[in-house]
């Protein structure tokens, strides 16, 4: 999605008190709805379900805290294995994944949420969303997932450790179906099974993030998405296009983020939304504005077009990913304020 940052400067409790029984889902079940190319068939003395770039729901669960576990082979190539949880429907939902390619790489499996069928892979990585790992390419691996309100617990064949621990758990937590997937290749999916249990155990110890540093934008005024040819060419923006569009108020994370997928789905022909916010001064003066953002980004202030730039995924090389890094533009601000 392309961005536009607008600114109008003036200056364990493990008692598990309800629990249901896990259940297993044979992948032969008609409770399963399957999207894109798949086949049941025996993998290494398994039953198992072969998935090719498709996916597998579960309709009829309705999981909000619990036990997601699943046997899962696949090959070194390039791709994405993962599995989908407190799903609300197909474009909104909870995200974990494996990169197969990746493995023993720091961004070798990674949680996310998905908003609007937008993940947000490229805000949410390092500590609390990614880590490296090594796979066993073409065997069997044991995966569990442990879901916990804000929490998520990944192990990976050993039961006792967790290799990840996402201790911040981005959308609100709601009950909602499961599923699993692949993307740009095959894999093998074997005896998943799912557990609601409302205050599963949380091994690791409790951790949160930073909270936001002082001069952090702790608000935004986004408009609704619209295509950004409106915008081509354009060096200012006009009061009249402005009040065109209609408002909403989105609070950052700690870390100053706002996740604009959160607005509304895209497409190729609606991809951009305008974010504002106000900055009164009781002086001239310079100050610096630090900036992160991913895909595309144009800079205005008072309505004059001051920086733009590019980070979409694999536009510099075949390993960039496009991720947020800050930048510093240094501003200046008159007294009095200005539209």
């Amino acid at each position: 999605m392309k961005i536009i940052a607008l600114l109008n400067l003036f200056i364990f409790s493990a008692t598990l008190a309800w629990s249901q029984t896990a259940q297993t889902v044979p992948f032969s079940s008609d409770r399963w709805e399957f999207s894109g190319e798949h086949t049941l068939e025996e993998y290494k003395g398994q039953s198992a379900v072969r998935l090719s770039s498709s996916g597998a729901y579960l309709p009829d669960v309705s999981l909000k805290n619990g036990i997601i576990e699943y046997d899962v082979a696949f090959t070194s190539d390039r791709g994405f294995v993962g599995a989908m949880f407190r799903m609300q429907d197909r474009n909104n939902y909870e995200e974990y994944y494996m990169r197969a390619h990746q493995s023993g790489n720091p961004d070798a499996m990674q949680y996310t949420p998905v908003y609007n069928g937008m993940a947000g892979w490229q805000l949410y990585y390092g500590e609390g969303y990614g880590i490296p790992h090594f796979y066993r390419f073409q065997e069997w691996m044991h995966v569990k997932l442990v879901i916990a309100d804000s929490q998520m617990e990944v192990y990976i064949d050993n039961m006792n450790v967790p290799v990840l621990h996402a201790f911040e758990l981005k959308r609100e937590p709601a009950a909602g179906f499961v599923g699993i997937y692949t993307f740009i290749k095959d894999a093998y999916f074997a005896n998943f099974t799912y557990q609601s249990v409302e205050n599963p155990a949380i091994k690791s110890a409790p951790k949160s993030f930073p909270a936001a540093e002082e001069g952090t934008i702790t608000q935004w005024q986004v408009s609704n998405a619209f295509g950004s040819q409106q915008l081509e060419n354009q060096t200012e923006l006009s009061k009249d296009f402005k009040s065109e569009l209609n408002w909403q108020t989105l609070d950052s994370e700690s870390s100053g983020t706002v996740n604009l997928a959160q607005v509304s789905e895209t497409s190729d022909e609606i991809n951009t939304v305008i974010a504002k916010f106000t900055v009164d001064s009781d002086r001239k003066q310079i100050k610096p504005l630090h900036i992160g953002y991913s895909d595309m980004v144009t800079v205005f202030v008072n309505g004059k077009a001051i920086y733009g730039g590019q980070r979409n995924f694999r536009s510099r090389d075949y390993r960039y990913l496009g991720t947020t890094r800050l930048h510093c533009l240094h501003l200046f601000a008159a007294k009095q304020r200005r539209q």
